[in-house]
């Protein structure tokens, strides 16, 4: 009976041990990791401002430079992630913006918004070599200048686009998307239903968000978030009651079923109200009820204590 009872508890402390290695000591964390910081990063800016950052080119000048540069003959460029992407003759990458409207062509794009988004001028652009000629347009803006359509969508480029080749304003704000030569959005499934994502996406996975650098997705795209108020040794969640109905919890993912994330305590987490919830190096994680799309990002900087997760498991962009 001693033999059997000795060999039990030894099983049952070599189980706890394994548990605090994957969840405590080998990654450092403990509860007071979690204590709110009261000079967080404030929230993004919500998606249907759809402009993404304010952030222009970096001095007037170059916003100014940037704004007036004709498109001269447009070439397509095949990218990998988005197929055949729309550009103007130096290679960079041309947007178009949800908010605008094609039947009749019209610009909703101005003032600080223009300093991110450059507007392309009408100008000396020409149709991309084996593109129909004649979905090459022009729109009067509200100050007069005209404005390069390509099938009746005003076109503009993107202040963070520092080269040839680049795409970083793809899906900013869920608004902005680079133009395909016919002026649809250069986007698997983009003229799709809102919300939806590539189907083969991984439980998950890593998405490149143009404000926020690699981020943590589900598999329908939805950016991922960690709560500062949770712990990862002892395992706990702030959130509940009301709190999930905002913040909802992700589901248990395999482990085969992820993509470029670290599977470090890499855990289920069988929480208090008898929800499971995947775990992501033993820290909680969350997508946010006020992401309508894919590439939303609204729930950033929530209350000083909601960020995405990046694919180590950090927090992106909180302040220590």
């Amino acid at each position: 009976m001693n033999t059997w009872r000795n060999a039990s508890l030894a099983v049952t402390t070599m189980a706890l041990l394994a548990l605090t290695t994957a969840c405590g000591q080998e990654n450092g964390a403990s509860s007071t990791d979690s204590r709110p910081v009261g000079n967080a990063a404030p929230a993004q800016q919500p998606a249907d401002s759809g402009y993404g950052s304010d952030g222009g080119y970096g001095s007037a000048a170059d916003t100014d430079a940037a704004a007036s540069r004709e498109a001269g003959q447009l070439a397509v460029w095949d990218s990998k992630e988005l197929g055949k992407v729309l550009t103007d003759s130096e290679g960079f990458t041309l947007y178009r913006f949800d908010k605008d409207t094609a039947q009749p062509p019209k610009s909703t794009c101005e003032g600080d918004c223009a300093k991110t988004w450059p507007v392309v001028p009408a100008g000396n652009a020409t149709a991309a070599a084996g593109t129909d000629a004649a979905l090459i347009g022009e729109v009067t803006r509200a100050d007069g200048s005209k404005q390069l359509t390509v099938a009746g969508w005003p076109m503009y480029r993107y202040a963070k686009d520092t080269g040839p080749g680049e795409s970083n304003g793809q899906g900013v704000g869920g608004t902005w998307f680079a133009a395909a030569p016919d002026g649809k959005k250069a986007a698997v499934n983009a003229d799709g239903p809102v919300g939806s994502a590539p189907a083969d996406l991984a439980g998950l996975s890593v998405r490149k968000d143009p404000e926020l650098g690699n981020i943590v997705v589900d598999k329908r795209g939805m950016t991922v978030y960690r709560f500062k108020k949770d712990s990862a040794w002892p395992m706990k969640s702030a959130c509940t009651g009301d709190c999930l109905k905002k913040w909802p919890v992700v589901s248990p993912v395999a482990k085969n079923d992820v993509e470029g994330v670290t599977t470090k305590g890499f855990v289920t987490f069988d929480r208090p109200d008898g929800i499971q919830q995947q775990s992501v190096d033993c820290w909680p994680i969350y997508t946010f009820s006020g992401d309508a799309a894919p590439g939303d990002t609204n729930g950033q900087g929530v209350g000083g204590t909601w960020y995405a997760v990046s694919p180590d498991a950090k927090l992106v962009g909180a302040t220590k």
